[in-house]
């Protein structure tokens, strides 16, 4: 029987740096290709001499999949193919080609403009590289030679993302990357053809942890922001992911509009704004109630929720959470803080 072989080149036993390197019939697959977001030297990236100690990544690489724009999982892109070196093609879908530039060039700024760093890539690199990417559609299976075939399926978690089945004639194996089994207010759960792969490489960050209820965990949420604005307070949150972002503009839109209240709500500029504009457009990747409601409104057009500026800080009067996105856990009340947990 010929080998399948799996070497984690990231996020083996470790959260981040997802890169997972899969031989299979004689080709290499690189699936997602992510930075640790706890290093800040060359840590931080997958180790690719594994790879290869000399020369260029696409004497050795068949193809690289990205299952999705978070940076754990493609922040190492352009580094990998603009500074290492590959030529071949990157795999992902449409959303997640729009967005992950936005996100690569958000995180090179804060790295590289404002902390000084180098042995970074630059923005032509992104731009360079996103070159290189070559669409994916749901359920479309892609000829990737003659013999490598890959097809990509709705993995929930955050627009766009995908999970994929890679088959070389009899043999295949699914990568979920990561995925969602339960519909949240803007995605559909993860699904999948059925299949017997001969390995299945799934995420497993949360595998052992039994979690609180959604709907407990929004319902004190919303307690903690109205008690805030009911005694004349405001609500910073930094929201540390996309997607993340997107689902809290829902609930706090939902719950204003069931309340009635008036005090404002505001997102900071720049890469929640950008991201929103793709969350506009690709709408046939939400669930389904929001493309129900799409024919009378797009729900991410926001009545309650406004653009931030800086003079708004010190406007007297309640005021509603302000969504800044940026690493920080912790949600700031009018009174004590406390940690939201992921």
């Amino acid at each position: 029987m010929p080998e399948i072989k799996v070497t984690p080149l990231g996020a083996g036993q470790d959260v981040g740096r997802s890169c997972i390197l899969v031989s299979i019939g004689g080709k290499n697959i690189m699936l997602d290709c992510g930075m640790h977001m706890g290093y800040n030297d060359d840590r931080r990236f997958p180790d690719f001499s594994y790879v290869t100690q000399n020369g260029r990544l696409t004497d050795f690489l068949d193809c690289v999949i990205i299952s999705h724009f978070h940076l754990d999982h493609c922040g190492a892109l352009p580094f990998m193919s603009e500074m290492v070196g590959y030529d071949g093609p990157i795999y992902m879908t449409h959303p997640t080609k729009a967005i992950c530039p936005i996100l690569l060039e958000d995180f090179r700024k804060i790295t590289v403009d404002k902390k000084g760093e180098t042995n970074f890539f630059t923005s032509q690199m992104i731009k360079d590289c996103m070159k290189k990417v070559v669409p994916l559609n749901l359920h479309q299976t892609v000829q990737v030679d003659d013999e490598l075939e890959i097809k990509a399926y709705y993995a929930g978690h955050v627009l766009g993302a995908a999970m994929v089945q890679i088959k070389v004639g009899s043999e295949s194996v699914v990568y979920t990357g990561d995925y969602n089994m339960t519909p949240d207010r803007h995605l559909g759960a993860a699904w999948i053809d059925k299949c017997r792969p001969d390995i299945l490489i799934s995420e497993s960050t949360y595998a052992t942890t039994i979690r609180d209820s959604k709907r407990c965990r929004e319902r004190d949420f919303l307690k903690k922001v109205h008690e805030s604005i009911e005694r004349g307070g405001k609500v910073l949150i930094p929201v540390f992911a996309l997607g993340r972002a997107q689902e809290l503009c829902i609930l706090l839109e939902t719950f204003w509009e069931r309340m009635n209240l008036k005090a404002p709500i505001y997102f900071s500029t720049g890469l929640t704004e950008k991201a929103n504009h793709y969350y506009k457009l690709f709408i046939t990747w939400t669930n389904q109630k929001i493309r129900k409601t799409f024919v009378q409104r797009n729900m991410f057009e926001f009545k309650h929720i406004k653009a931030f500026d800086r003079s708004y800080a010190d406007n007297p009067g309640p005021m509603g959470p302000s969504l800044r996105f940026r690493t920080s856990r912790i949600l700031l009340g009018s009174s004590e803080p406390f940690q939201i947990r992921e």
